[in-house]
Order: structure tokens, then sequence, then C-alpha cells
């Protein structure tokens, strides 16, 4: 097994995990949209933990694990698909960066001015 190979099967793993992450965002948000708020501050900060400890490394990585086949492979920067891939990634870095972290502080902060109607985050029985 060649290096080469060995790093493909990183980026695709790297990926996988990047995306099935940021994927299961939306049913997380969506599952607890009704739940009291000291639910959904939970879920919320548990959702910011995984993209913080997973998602964007994952994206920083893959990045990295892309360029690196390009010198591994003897592939050029100016390869079509390769150039439109670092378009892509840039552009999406962009995107999440002014989208995602100011919605995300704008509810952070609507979930610590709402008044918690108790302080604990036990499970709700329509889970």
């Amino acid at each position: 097994m060649t290096v080469f190979v060995v790093v493909k099967f990183i980026h695709v793993l790297l990926a996988i995990v990047a995306v099935g992450f940021n994927a299961t965002y939306g049913v997380w948000l969506g599952t607890v949209a009704r739940q009291p708020t000291p639910v959904q501050a939970f879920v919320l900060r548990g959702v910011k933990r995984l993209d913080d400890w997973f998602a964007n490394p994952a994206y920083l990585l893959l990045a990295v694990s892309g360029v690196t086949m390009v010198f591994l492979g003897g592939l050029s920067f100016t390869t079509f698909w390769i150039a439109g891939g670092i378009v892509l990634w840039v552009i999406a870095i962009i995107l999440g960066r002014s989208t995602r972290m100011d919605r995300r502080a704008r509810t952070t902060a609507a979930l610590r001015r709402t008044p918690a109607s108790s302080g604990s985050c036990s499970r709700s029985s329509s889970w």
C-alpha cells in the first residue's frame, strides 16, 4: 500500500466525519425545537462541541490531506477538479464562518436571556 493510498483513505474518512457531523445538526436542533429552554441550551452546547472538536478539525485536515495528495500524486493545482475543489472549500469556509457563527451567537444569547423553567437538563418524556 502506497503513502498516496493511505492519505487518500484518511482524506475520505475526514470527509465522512466532517459532512456526517454537519448533517446531524439539523436533526438535533429540529428534535429539540419544542423542548424546554434548558434542553435546547444543552443540545446547542453539544452541537457546538461536536463542531469544534470533530467537524471543523476534519475540514482543516481535509485541506491538508488534499494538498498532500496533490504533491504525492504529482498532480497540479491548476487541474480543473483540484482548483474547483479548492475554490469550493474556501467558499464553504467563508460562508460557514460568516453565517453559522453569527446565528449560533444570536441563538446562544437568546437562550441565555430566556429564564429557565428548571436548572436541570433531564430527558423529557416525549423523547
